[in-house]
């Protein structure tokens, strides 16, 4: 069977993200305070997804003629203005400020009581892939979680799933047209074997063939890296696809490495991948992951 060529995340995508970061919490020792808060992040979000009634929310026609056109019906561009930001963000915080410490409750207080106009400064820069200004870095993955929560809110009122990306737009989300956080290889029965890219916006999924570049589609200088523990076996079930005609990296994850992986939770948990190629300085990262976007 042909593999699907677009998947829609399910409705409990971010129960299952926050499950994998509290396993992950425990795994990677340095990161461990870091990812057991952002297991509390998404298990707000989850909260917020079912419990969150934003001001506005489209029609499912509304999207009718993107999905004929093979169009991305939610164009972070078009709808950046329309979506209900301040609601999201105030179900969201209400959401995270029932499982949160001390330490986290000032940066909460800071979004609340932020001005519109420094708020959507800061949707702009998160939507663009930008890390915005220093002194807001504390509370950008905030924001960005409660934009997560608005765009997968929108993938649920998709009547279908768009078609795959033309072949000029493969790198970019069919749903949102955001950029994709990694890549996916996935082992269900349907689709075994078969790379999928992973939004990191709204988690809509599509497919693109392997040992192809992600950025530049070059097929011919693709290298893959990864950490190893002391025995030589990977450290996690990540490795870095690198491409040396662009000079670019996607990570790439197995799931027959391991089948509880989720893209944006290994993604945090791998961040050493990241600094190690950094501090290389050869190859840049062309993943998208607004929890955590790398500035100067």
């Amino acid at each position: 069977m042909s593999p699907p060529a677009v998947v829609l995340p399910r409705s409990d995508v971010f129960a299952a993200r926050a499950q994998r970061l509290r396993d992950l919490s425990g795994r990677v020792e340095a990161m461990g305070e870091f990812l057991a808060f952002m297991a509390q992040v998404a298990q707000a979000q989850q909260a917020a997804l079912e419990q969150g009634v934003p001001d506005w929310q489209p029609e499912p026609e509304a999207f009718t003629l993107a999905l004929e056109h093979g169009m991305a019906p939610l164009s972070v561009d078009a709808l950046r203005r329309d979506v209900d930001i301040p609601g999201e963000v105030t179900a969201f915080v209400d959401a995270l400020d029932l499982h949160v410490g001390a330490a986290q409750r000032p940066l909460l207080e800071q979004l609340r009581r932020m001005p519109a106009e420094e708020r959507d400064a800061l949707v702009a820069a998160l939507l663009d892939g930008q890390p915005g200004p220093q002194a807001s870095r504390g509370v950008m993955p905030l924001l960005a979680a409660a934009l997560q929560v608005a765009w997968v809110r929108l993938v649920q009122r998709l009547p279908d799933a768009p078609q795959r990306p033309p072949d000029e737009a493969r790198s970019i989300c069919p749903s949102c047209g955001s950029a994709p956080v990694a890549s996916v290889i996935q082992d269900d029965p349907e689709c075994r074997g078969a790379r999928y890219l992973q939004c990191g916006l709204c988690a809509t999924q599509w497919y693109l063939e392997r040992a192809r570049c992600s950025v530049c589609e070059h097929t011919g200088k693709l290298k893959y890296l990864s950490l190893e523990d002391d025995d030589g076996n990977p450290w996690l079930p990540v490795q870095a696809e690198t491409c040396g005609n662009c000079n670019s990296y996607l990570k790439i994850m197995p799931r027959e490495l391991d089948g509880r992986l989720e893209a944006l939770a290994d993604d945090l948990a791998s961040l050493a991948l990241d600094l190690s190629l950094s501090e290389e300085g050869t190859f840049r990262r062309s993943g998208y992951n607004p929890l955590f976007i790398i500035g100067e």
